[in-house]
């Protein structure tokens, strides 16, 4: 009997459970789909189940088939060092192998370590470096299937803070934002061995920040979404072939936000140049007016991504702002400073949906339980969750940020700065 009950418990865990493979979790999406989640953070703060140490980085981690994987980076001197992968048993905090290989951020802004989350898939597990390493790693044993160099064998012009774009799978493709030459901007390599399979859009403006998007139109066609500083465009990701492009000057490079997909339509937002919102056949519906980080009009993101509810688009501003537009029109709706609590260049916060809530981590190191409405914003609890460690280049309260997108997987939040990745309980 009580071996059936240990099944069955099993059993109902595995069918509430869910892993976060890749950025933003399964699809990208930003959705956290499990049961059981806490409905209030516990009085005392946040259990921590585990503690690792690491070097630093901003890259979130990817939580799949019992390991949490995670990217780092330790200077030795004039910008150069080492990039590391770890696979970490997600149950113990025990480290399960490491991945190290040689590194150059010269020309890199903010050169604190690794952007991208690692994308995890069956035994594979694709990491992206800053400086331009793509590697395909067992995950057993972090042994090098294989791997490219960004700059070695595309001609890569290192953007100014260097690759951010985590790699996306779509069946047997492993698809890169690389920003090589000749229109190589984007790449599709074969997950499995490497060979390149297309190749798509002039390198002749930069590369950008983004996270290369899957969609599927109506008719079950489905788009690659590649949102670079010159256009958005939807590519065939069977073939490269460019279905549309919906042009928009983004400043400085700055396309970091994810786009974000709601029924037939792709919302983009940058920090100088504001919001666009086009459907899947590339025609643009509204954008912003405003081009100042300042005098912002609608939305403005920086690292953070919105949200779409029903009708209504909810994500923070170039300063902190937290706020709501209507999806319809682009018009501002509602803001509040709560979100971040300080009126500050870049201040910011990563937002996942859970059920009829959500969760933001701000850049202070605090976990925020809301609701958000075209009412307003309401706050269920706030709580410590990390360390700021980060240098931000601008003045802040806390001297330092947290810009980690945690990965939230199998009832537990885990998260990094630039001393430790933790893990931390969430279940009910």
């Amino acid at each position: 009997m009580t071996r059936l009950l240990l099944i069955f418990a099993m059993v109902v865990h595995s069918l509430g459970a869910a892993d976060w493979p890749e950025w933003r979790g399964m699809g990208r999406a930003g959705v956290w789909s499990e049961t059981g989640i806490a409905p209030q953070f516990p009085a005392a703060g946040l259990k921590t189940k585990w503690r690792v140490p690491v070097r630093a980085g901003f890259a979130g981690p990817a939580v799949a088939g019992g390991r949490v994987f995670v990217t780092d980076f330790a200077a030795a001197g004039a910008k150069r060092g080492t990039e590391r992968a770890l696979a970490i048993d997600e149950a113990s905090g025990k480290v399960l192998w490491i991945r190290e290989w040689p590194a150059n951020y010269q020309g890199i802004s903010y050169a604190t370590g690794p952007r991208a989350t690692p994308t995890a898939e069956g035994d594979r597990v694709y990491i992206a470096g800053a400086a331009g390493a793509l590697l395909c790693l067992d995950v057993k044993t972090g042994e090098v299937i294989w791997s490219k160099d960004y700059v070695r064998d595309f001609q890569t012009v290192m953007p100014v803070w260097g690759i951010a774009s985590a790699p996306l799978v779509d069946g047997n493709r492993l698809i890169a934002i690389v920003g090589g030459q000749p229109d190589a901007k984007v790449v599709a390599f074969h997950k499995r061995t490497g060979k390149e399979l297309w190749r798509a859009i002039a390198s002749d403006s930069e590369p950008g920040y983004c996270q290369p998007l899957i969609v599927e139109a109506a008719g079950g066609r489905r788009q690659l979404i590649i949102w670079h500083p010159v256009a958005v465009t939807s590519l065939d990701p069977v073939t490269g072939k460019v279905n549309w492009d919906q042009p928009m000057k983004v400043h400085a490079g700055m396309t970091l936000a994810t786009p974000v997909v709601s029924g037939a339509q792709i919302l983009v937002s940058a920090f100088y140049n504001g919001s666009m919102l086009v459907d899947l056949s590339g025609r643009r519906i509204w954008q912003g007016k405003s081009d100042s980080e300042i005098n912002t009009d609608g939305l403005h993101a920086v690292v953070n991504t919105p949200v779409i509810d029903g009708d209504h688009i909810y994500g923070i501003c170039s300063y902190g702002q937290f706020r709501c537009l209507n999806l319809r029109t682009g018009e501002r709706v509602w803001e509040t400073p709560e979100v971040t609590r300080e009126k500050a260049r870049w201040a910011s916060g990563f937002i996942v949906r859970q059920g009829d809530r959500y969760f933001i981590n701000n850049d202070r190191g605090e976990l925020i339980m809301a609701r958000f409405s075209p009412e307003g914003y309401r706050e269920i609890g706030r709580t410590h969750l990390i360390k700021p460690t980060s240098d931000s280049n601008n003045r802040r309260e806390l001297g330092a940020v947290n810009w980690t997108h945690p990965a939230y997987a199998n009832r537990h939040l885990y998260t990094r700065n630039d001393e430790e990745l933790i893990a931390v309980s969430l279940a009910q």
